[in-house]
């Protein structure tokens, strides 16, 4: 093996992750090679470094974590009424006023009040070579249906 091939291969090899031929492979190549076998030093001093690492854990989690699984389904933690009544509201201020604003963007009714329908000419120019220039331009053909 090459010393890229083996170096590909270090992290898994010391997990114990690889297939007994490629490990043996992998432990011979590192009898007469100093610079993968520097390699192997380092990951070595990354594992026990990260195994030193103290993760926090908060305060009676298993307790709770316990708790809810023995707990019947359904039976979580209700939000209150009034958070889902905030909500309802949020989205229908959101409706109503992007539907003003998108209103003031493309106006579609006249000042007397007589509604009309979108069209592309109702937009502005499209730039060349784009799917809008080629729907403007469509013309159906004669007896097609349309």
């Amino acid at each position: 093996m090459t010393c890229r091939e083996v170096q590909e291969r270090l992290s898994a090899w010391l997990d114990g992750e690889l297939a007994p031929p490629e490990g043996e492979l992998i432990a011979a190549h590192l009898m007469g090679c100093a610079g993968c076998r520097r390699e192997v030093a380092q990951l070595r001093a990354l594992d026990a470094a990260l195994a030193e690492l103290v993760a926090p854990v908060p305060p009676h989690l298993a307790e709770k974590v316990v708790a809810r699984l023995q707990g019947q389904p359904g039976q979580g933690r209700r939000r209150p009424w009034w958070q889902s009544l905030a909500m309802a509201a949020s989205l229908v201020l959101g409706m109503v006023l992007g539907g003003s604003v998108a209103r003031d963007f493309y106006p579609l009714a006249p000042e007397n009040g007589v509604a009309e329908v979108a069209t592309l000419q109702d937009f502005h120019d499209f730039p060349q070579g784009s799917l809008g220039t080629i729907l403007a331009s469509y013309q159906p053909e004669e007896g097609n249906g349309t």
